[in-house]
């Protein structure tokens, strides 16, 4: 790590995580040290519109943080997923930094060492001003899971590394010079988002609460429903604070408990404010950020399931709420969470289900029939982005009266095509088949 040139602080964080692993240590988060979080102890967001006046006044004192270290992979892609086409063929960096400029947010952009060098040109090109402060994602060594000692993988000296999460954004914030340059300009807050997730902007009731209670963290959750069943969710500790259990920190006989979202009712939107001063302080006073850990089992080379099993020291934003004594959790509304994980997401972002203005970001269509949707396209043909977009070569069908979408098969959409209610559409042909121009589909479709 020191030949690598990554910082002191950065090799304080592996090093205390590391002996963690030594140890034996899985990072965990047993039941018998959680509790369920009562609805009484959790904020709601429509309860805070008193305080959009101070938060408008705290703007000029805050920065809009984006995570920007991932690849869409999942979605077939090789680059930087903020890089992909979201919306009027505006990709989500471009529509993320016209809105900041519309409404005069200071921005701040952490890649990751795979996203760097395309964002940096891609800003470039866009030519945002002002241009948004970059700065870099730390990466630690991969562990051989058999004797733990550091993956060597010369076929490809790169993958001897991983990203730690976006938990490192703590110390990336200290090691980069960036939170001493924030502070040194008087900036004091900062709400952190996806750069997914369009849904996210500077909301100023939240920013209002934030700054008027001088909390020191404060986490965006929202209610979990059925499809969130698999995702992490928030506890209480027995020490009284709050936590965050991500599923890899869930031991496997628990698993059914953690899953019970009647039980755990709320789930990280990944949408967090920070203060900074708050943050600075606690760096001061214990050195690097050492949250709660996140092991992830891995091969060397994701891609070569015969490629030597290593461990994968990971941490997750979110769980710093942690760290900080009277740290708070706000319930908000769904419309805050629209991450682009997989196609499904996209085409419904893509579709007229939203509206979008740099004014107000995104938001649902006010005539929408019901405001969630389940799309289910066939991955065989859907799942990776050149597939998608072939087989929607005029855009997004309408989706605004839709309530259920499945899709079986090798299915073109043709021009204006309108889709109501619950839709399935079904083909066992060979052949790709098409939904012919200005068609509208009500119900089952065989093709």
């Amino acid at each position: 790590m020191k030949a690598a040139g990554l910082q002191p602080v950065v090799m304080d964080a592996f090093t205390c995580y590391y002996k963690k692993v030594v140890s034996g240590d899985k990072g965990f988060i047993f039941n018998r040290d959680i509790r369920p979080v009562d609805p009484s102890e959790i904020l709601h967001l429509e309860n805070l519109t008193a305080f959009a006046d101070a938060g408008s006044q705290a703007r000029s004192r805050t920065v809009m943080i984006v995570l920007n270290g991932g690849l869409g992979t999942s979605m077939g892609l090789t680059g930087p997923k903020s890089l992909l086409a979201a919306r009027n063929r505006q990709s989500f960096l471009e529509m993320i930094i016209r809105q900041a400029e519309k409404k005069s947010i200071r921005l701040a952009l952490m890649n990751s060492f795979n996203t760097h060098a395309a964002t940096l040109a891609a800003l470039k090109a866009i030519a945002p001003n002002p241009f948004p402060c970059l700065f870099v994602q730390n990466r630690f060594p991969k562990i051989l899971q058999y004797g733990l000692g550091p993956a060597c993988w010369p076929k490809n000296p790169d993958l001897e590394w991983n990203p730690p999460g976006h938990g490192d954004i703590y110390t990336a914030l200290v090691s980069s010079g960036v939170l001493q340059q924030l502070l040194s300009e008087g900036i004091q807050y900062a709400l952190i988002t996806n750069s997914d997730n369009l849904g996210a902007t500077l909301d100023d009731a939240l920013l209002g609460y934030f700054s008027e209670k001088r909390l020191p963290f404060m986490m965006e959750v929202s209610q979990r429903q059925p499809v969130d069943f698999k995702g992490g969710h928030l506890a209480v500790h027995n020490n009284g604070r709050l936590i965050l259990r991500e599923v890899a920190q869930c031991p496997e006989d628990e698993l059914d408990s953690s899953r019970d979202i009647v039980t755990y009712q709320y789930f990280n939107t990944n949408n967090i404010w920070v203060n900074l001063t708050f943050l600075n302080e606690l760096i001061q006073s214990q050195g690097a950020i050492i949250l709660p850990m996140i092991l992830n089992p891995k091969t060397i080379d994701p891609r070569d399931e015969s490629s030597p099993p290593v461990y994968q020291i990971e941490s997750a934003m979110g769980s710093a709420i942690f760290m900080f004594e009277g740290a708070a959790a706000v319930k908000v509304p769904r419309k805050r969470f629209f991450p682009v994980k997989k196609c499904n997401e996209l085409l419904a972002l893509r579709s007229d289900r939203f509206d979008y203005s740099e004014e107000n970001g995104l938001r649902l269509n006010s005539k929408l029939s019901s405001d969630n949707i389940s799309i289910q396209l066939d991955p065989r043909y859907y799942e990776k982005f050149d597939q998608f977009e072939a087989r929607f070569p005029f855009g997004p069908p309408s989706l605004i009266h839709c309530d259920s979408l499945t899709v079986t098969g090798d299915v073109v959409f043709g021009r204006n095509v309108e889709l109501k209610g619950n839709v399935e559409i079904i083909s066992s042909r060979s052949q790709q088949m098409r939904i012919p121009d200005e068609a509208l589909v009500d119900g089952v479709l065989y093709l």
